[in-house]
């Protein structure tokens, strides 16, 4: 292994909104060695990486404590064209491609080759002419270093996703001054054998000497090509060892980690009628940018509280927007065994169902209305509840809204001067609550929350949490919680099914062991509870 570091994170901390995300993280990767970076959702991963590739939104938020030396000298990188500059790539999960480009424009983008013109010499390169054919070459040689038998030639929005992935490596691999390349998740859209391809073109571009950083859920892929794996929990770095030192069951254990007292756990041992099932999904998929599910399968027990859990990216969140008709959906949904039409607008609504979405502020509230209409809409525009007439008109009767809506805040500790102040003027925290009281004057007999803790502090996560639980038990309503919070999903539900890549992996009681938590996030299929 060479002497000197391509890369050297010293002691790195970084807060938002004096929340300490990235608390001393401090490793080093040298040419030729791939280092796994593993940790839940939240863990500090995507944060450590924005600050190396100078991101705006580290810059934005005060920067960061420590240093980042690149091959031996200390850098402050403050955009991602100075990451490039030093020769460091990326590869984002999201891909970076443009669809109606050629596959070699795509690699050779920003810098393709060109050729002088006369009128170029005197207005500068904006004149001269795409070399063409040199750009198709270029492009053919990155895909061939990669062993890929793509058309340079062909449009990329033509391409199987899969080949896309391969696309944005070919165009990291294509720049002379390539040192370091980290791959965010690189395998998720890729099938089986499509991952074991490009597992093979990560350990050929790491033995031409090109540090990797890589980062992913699967843990075999982490055994099949790390060197070196690095875990991050909390913001900590809490373990780094060679591959061979280690193993999966191990690397899955610390990942999650933290240990939860069974006493915490308020609904381990209750029963319920497993024939008893108020909701059926069969084969349910939704189209959700970032957050696809495919092949959904799963039973709902009446009276139960089920979490929704897994890593970001892989599905979880969809099942909700499915449901409720937020983005396109197939498949069979049987609500107390009759088939529910949730293409159609507003059905879930009407067969008192509720959403809190995870985007509170983008779908669930009227940010420039005040708490009590924004409590009362959704019951309002569903069943014409808090509206009086005028004439032929109707009108908000805000004075009948009142009880419910100062009920509310009382019952969720809302804290605001009264309900005609404006929604947008309130913390994230309220704002939530202010979320769920709305599903919850439709009197729903299902109730589904999306990230309902996300963005908020201790103080209200667990008021939220102890209200779910509270309604669950007093009113019988079934809860469908998703979260990326695997201990909140332990806290209070009854079961919890994981969703890997789209699918559910396997259900667990609350209780089970950490490692079958982690194993399923990971991608391994586990039985049911």
């Amino acid at each position: 292994m060479a002497e000197k570091a391509v890369l050297h994170f010293k002691n790195i901390k970084k807060s938002f909104s004096g929340n300490l995300v990235l608390d001393g993280v401090d490793f080093d990767i040298y040419p030729g060695q791939v280092v796994a970076l593993a940790g839940e959702n939240g863990a500090g991963k995507s944060t450590l990486m924005n600050i190396l590739f100078g991101m705006s939104v580290i810059q934005e938020t005060g920067g960061y404590e420590g240093e980042i030396e690149f091959e031996g000298q200390t850098v402050k990188i403050s955009s991602p064209q100075e990451a490039m500059e030093l020769g460091i790539g990326m590869v984002h999960q999201e891909f970076m491609l443009i669809p109606g480009f050629t596959v070699a424009r795509n690699i050779k983008l920003n810098r393709e080759n060109v050729t002088p013109t006369m009128i170029g010499k005197f207005v500068g390169r904006s004149l001269d002419l795409l070399d063409t054919r040199q750009i198709v070459e270029d492009a053919s040689e990155a895909l061939e270093r990669l062993g890929m038998e793509i058309n340079p030639e062909e449009i990329v929005e033509k391409l199987p996703v899969g080949h896309m992935q391969f696309v944005e490596i070919a165009r990291e691999i294509d720049k002379s001054n390539l040192k370091l390349l980290v791959l965010d998740e690189p395998t998720a859209v890729l099938t089986e054998s499509e991952a074991d391809r490009f597992l093979e073109c990560i350990r050929q571009v790491a033995d031409e000497g090109i540090a990797v950083i890589f980062i992913s859920h699967r843990l075999d892929e982490t055994m099949k090509l790390a060197d070196k794996v690095i875990i991050l929990r909390d913001g900590q770095m809490v373990f780094e060892a060679k591959t061979k030192d280690t193993s999966k069951n191990q690397i899955a254990e610390l990942m999650v980690g933290r240990k939860i007292e069974a006493d915490s756990m308020v609904n381990v041992n209750r029963q319920f009628d497993d024939q008893d099932i108020i909701l059926d999904l069969q084969h349910f998929s939704v189209n959700m940018p970032g957050e696809k599910c495919r092949d959904i399968s799963l039973k709902v027990r009446r009276g139960e509280i089920l979490g929704i859990g897994g890593l970001a990216g892989h599905g979880k969140t969809s099942i909700s927007n499915g449901i409720f008709g937020m983005y396109p959906a197939r498949g069979t949904v049987l609500l107390d065994g009759q088939a529910l039409h949730y293409e159609k607008n507003g059905e879930a609504l009407k067969h008192a169902m509720a959403f809190v979405s995870e985007d509170r502020k983008g779908v669930g509230l009227l940010l420039d209305e005040p708490i009590s209409l924004n409590m009362v809409y959704t019951d309002m525009r569903t069943h014409g509840s808090y509206l009086k007439k005028r004439g032929f008109f109707t009108q908000f009767d805000e004075k009948a809204a009142e009880k419910s809506v100062n009920d509310m805040i009382k019952e969720l500790d809302i804290r605001c001067t009264s309900g005609k102040q404006l929604v947008g003027r309130l913390s994230g925290g309220n704002q939530q609550k202010v979320c769920v009281a709305r599903a919850l004057l439709t009197n729903p007999k299902i109730l589904f929350v999306s990230e309902p803790t996300r963005g908020i502090d201790i103080g209200a996560k667990q008021i939220l949490l102890n209200y779910l639980v509270k309604i669950n038990k007093e009113l019988g309503i079934t809860i469908i919680m998703t979260s990326s919070e695997l201990n909140e999903l332990r806290t209070i539900c009854d079961r919890i099914a994981i969703v890997s890549s789209g699918t559910v992996q396997g259900i667990l009681k609350p209780d089970a062991p950490n490692i079958e938590f982690a194993l399923l996030m990971s991608g391994e299929k586990g039985g049911r509870e």
